[in-house]
């Protein structure tokens, strides 16, 4: 289970201090479809950052699954994501001097998984979002909606309890952005807990509760039937 209790983070700079959460206190669990909403600047972003353990909270409690991570060091950060979390961008965050196999490949590398182990997974996961026929290929080989395919196939193959998206069909038209959601959405029916940043009413609509924020705070959660 994801909770947080009365999370603050002030960001300063030149003497100015900008505080981006408010005391947000959300709880998420197991196999949940969370949608993050609201407008540029509301906090979400920050708020997924914080959840993803890319950075710490000013203030306030942060249980994953038990730990409480709020006050963590960045390198016990580091080593908790490290098979926990997956990470799927807008920008889609690939590496264009590896192949679609060796992006894929990367977070077993990092976890120092063996070899036959890697192939295994990894063409697994190509197979599963039917990209196995690009794996030589390079990202700026590849449309829009096979780079973010790809994007997925990283994020899940090391097997994260938790997979967080911001904005993951922001760059792809409408038939590319479909398709990643109903991806995401198999990833969830089987067990995995997604939260997502959007600003899509439409991909909100795929999430079983959506968290709205303004100004740094939640102002309503909406639950899907």
């Amino acid at each position: 289970m994801i909770k947080t209790v009365n999370l603050h983070k002030l960001f300063t700079t030149d003497e100015v201090e900008t505080t981006a959460l408010n005391g947000v206190s959300i709880e998420i669990q197991p196999g949940e479809f969370v949608a993050m909403m609201g407008p540029s600047g509301c906090g979400k972003s920050t708020l997924l950052n914080i959840l993803g353990l890319l950075d710490n909270p000013s203030e306030g409690e942060y249980y994953f699954f038990g730990t409480e991570v709020a006050k963590m060091s960045e390198r016990n950060r580091a080593n908790l994501r490290k098979g926990n979390i997956g990470f799927v961008f807008q920008s889609f965050n690939l590496i264009d001097e590896l192949s679609v196999y060796e992006n894929v490949e990367l977070p077993l590398l990092y976890m120092k998984t063996p070899a036959a182990e890697r192939k295994k997974k990894v063409e697994a996961q190509l197979e599963r979002m039917n990209i196995m026929h690009r794996r030589n290929h390079f990202p700026q080989q590849l449309s829009g909606g096979q780079q973010q395919r790809v994007a997925i196939a990283r994020a899940v193959v090391a097997e994260p309890k938790v997979i967080l998206a911001d904005e993951p069909t922001g760059n792809l038209d409408s038939t590319n952005g479909l398709e990643v959601m109903n991806l995401l959405t198999q990833l969830n029916q089987g067990g995995t807990t997604i939260v997502m940043v959007t600003h899509s009413p439409h991909d909100a609509g795929f999430a079983h509760r959506v968290i709205n924020l303004f100004d740094g705070r939640v102002v309503t959660e909406n639950f899907h039937v």
